[in-house]
Order: C-alpha cells, then sequence, then structure tokens
C-alpha cells in the first residue's frame, strides 16, 4: 500500500472533522445531562424553537435531525410524556401531523443554552477569529447542503402569520 495516502489532506480534513465533532459532543452531552436532556432531545427542542411557530412536520423533523420516521416517533413520544414538546394534527392531511415545543420545552431549552452557548464560544467559536469562522461557516454550510440536503426542511415559513398553511401539512 502506498504511504503517501495516509498524508492526504482529504483523509486529514475528515479526521479533524470527527475528532473535533467528538470533542464538542462530549462535551456538550454532559451539560445537556445536567438539564435532563439527551444530545437528540436538546437537538430536536432547539430545531423546533428555531422553526416558524415552534413547530415542524414530523418528517421535517426526521429530515432535519438524520433520524429514522420511527426514531423521530420515539423522540417525540418520550418529550411528549415529559411534557417538552406536543403533537398537533395537520386539518388537511390526516396522515400529517406536527411537533410543537411546549412552554415548559421552551423553559428547559432557556434553562439549557447559557451553558452550551458558553461551551460553544469556549471550545469552538472562540478558537476561531471572525473571518475564519465565517469561512468556516461557509464551507460547512456549502458541504451540509450537498451531502444533507433535507437539512432545513420545514425551516422555512410559507404563510405570513408564522402558521404553517394547511396545504403544507
Amino acid at each position: 500500500m502506498n504511504q503517501d495516502v495516509f498524508d492526504d489532506p482529504r483523509i486529514t480534513a475528515v479526521g479533524l472533522l470527527f475528532e473535533t465533532y467528538a470533542g464538542l459532543s462530549a462535551r456538550f452531552a454532559a451539560q445537556f445531562e445536567e438539564h435532563g436532556l439527551s444530545p437528540v432531545e436538546f437537538e430536536v427542542l432547539t430545531r423546533l424553537a428555531r422553526s416558524p411557530g415552534n413547530q415542524l412536520r414530523m418528517t421535517d423533523l426526521a429530515a432535519q435531525t438524520s433520524l429514522s420516521t420511527s426514531g423521530v416517533t420515539r423522540v417525540v413520544d418520550r418529550m411528549e410524556r415529559d411534557g417538552l414538546i406536543r403533537r398537533r394534527a395537520c386539518p388537511s392531511d390526516r396522515r400529517s401531523s406536527y411537533a410543537v415545543v411546549t412552554t415548559a420545552g421552551l423553559t428547559r431549552l432557556d434553562e439549557t443554552l447559557p451553558g452550551h452557548l458558553q461551551i460553544i464560544e469556549q471550545w469552538f467559536t472562540g478558537q476561531l477569529e471572525p473571518a475564519a469562522l465565517t469561512a468556516l461557516l461557509d464551507g460547512l454550510r456549502r458541504v451540509r447542503d450537498a451531502v444533507h440536503p433535507g437539512a432545513t426542511a420545514g425551516s422555512t415559513d410559507p404563510a405570513p402569520t408564522g402558521m404553517p398553511s394547511p396545504a403544507g401539512c
């Protein structure tokens, strides 16, 4: 085997990405646990809170989180039992429903976010000069859009009132 392949910058780039992700994920998980959340529950709450009307169709939530539809159903079931989110039926399509963050879910997110932002600043964004951070974000969006085009599914607001149009169900 050609030993030069191990010095390939493509392998280095992916290796650094994995190492960075693993290091940040460990720090995040410990902080989420302090607030009674798993990493996936935090992600679900954040995605819902950042979406129009604090809600997403279950299929869009699955696309954004890279969970299967059955995986999202299990997480939503658990979070609904805990009062963090609720389901809302789509009035125009009985097969579709929304996951909606509750007041309790927003409160839990508000309690968790200060520590989360501190970790992000200390271990990620604070490590980069503003121009480097901008370039990194641009590059990550480009790669994300190529490898995970559904990552922003349902995140645009088609209705002027902030509520999804019934046809969007």
